[in-house]
């Protein structure tokens, strides 16, 4: 196996140089983070549950025309993807209120939104994804206001998508958040869905029960974290039974 030169390295996941121009190789750690990093554990598996449900999703939203730098996954640990520049502006779709939307208007968690809210973030661990207005955004450069509509109308559209797909499986899809990139093909720059999509950036609940089924287990000490993942795979169709206890490994890249 060829090492190859890592790019970046993320709190969740780490990039690495892909084995052809315009390539990264995007690996899924298993350590799990909350409230910008002050929280931090290694959970074995969670690397690989990531990856599997995120190549899932992902699939299924090009398989509808949303555009996305997502190729395929190599192997249990890692997704072949477009290189992109990444809008460093986070969009989250609220569909109840929770976490800190709860916090911050005194609306009871639990509370269904009279329509799907949009909020933005601007991406910077330091600042601690402080939010922002599109004011803000536009002002600063980080977008162009025909980038934040593009980046809003993608976001509904994969909330419409998701939230449909859930539903199916028995499970309330809260709120999300999600990241776009700029790719650049010959003379045309797309904005196009980056990053992932894992119970890590969503919050999922059991319609029956409302159990939680996303990191808020691990934000808030409810354990049981990788079974959690493990029921959301295993409701997607995509966890079989020799697969419950995925084994931790280390990088393992791809040949060019």
């Amino acid at each position: 196996m060829n090492r190859r030169r890592r790019i970046y390295e993320g709190k969740a996941k780490i990039l690495y140089e892909g084995p052809e121009p315009g390539t990264l190789v995007q690996h899924f750690k298993d350590d799990a983070t909350a409230f910008n990093n002050e929280k931090h554990d290694v959970i074995d598996g969670k690397g690989v549950l990531n990856n599997r449900i995120s190549e899932f999703i992902f699939n299924k939203l090009n398989d509808i025309g949303i555009p996305t730098h997502f190729v395929k996954r190599l192997n249990m640990r890692e997704q072949l993807i477009r290189e992109v520049e990444i809008i460093p502006v986070e969009v989250i779709v609220r569909n109840i209120a929770a976490g800190t939307l709860s916090k911050r208007l005194g609306i009871d968690e639990g509370t269904a939104l009279p329509r799907s809210i949009v909020e933005y973030c601007f991406k910077s661990d330091e600042l601690g994804d402080p939010m922002v207005s599109e004011e803000h955004i536009t002002a600063f450069g980080w977008a162009s206001p025909q980038e934040i509509d593009e980046m809003t109308a993608l976001a509904l559209r994969i909330n419409d998508f998701m939230s449909g797909l859930f539903l199916g499986i028995g499970i309330k899809l809260v709120d999300f958040k999600v990241e776009f990139g700029r790719l650049y093909e010959n003379d045309l720059v797309r904005v196009v869905l980056a990053d992932e999509i894992s119970p890590d950036s969503c919050r999922l609940w059991d319609i029956t029960t409302s159990e939680k089924l996303d990191k808020d287990r691990f934000r808030r000490d409810l354990g049981g974290l990788i079974e959690a993942y493990q029921e959301v795979a295993r409701r997607l169709g995509i966890l079989f039974e020799n697969e419950e206890r995925p084994e931790p490994s280390g990088p393992v890249l791809v040949k060019s």
